[in-house]
């Protein structure tokens, strides 16, 4: 089980990267991350810094 951290507005997300089925753009360089069995999380940072932020892990 690999843990990542991701940073938001409101605070910071410790989420199982397995669990993440999909990243959409928001507004104002945000990201929305949908979550499997879960609602979807809003990060900051645009689609490819989040990608790269998950990668890295």
């Amino acid at each position: 089980m690999k843990f990542v951290k991701l940073k938001s507005r409101g605070g910071d997300y410790m989420v199982i990267a397995q669990n993440i089925a999909y990243l959409r753009a928001h507004e104002n360089d945000q990201t929305k991350i949908g979550m499997i069995g879960s609602d979807a999380i809003l990060v900051a940072g645009t689609i490819e810094q989040t990608a790269a932020a998950i990668l890295a892990g």
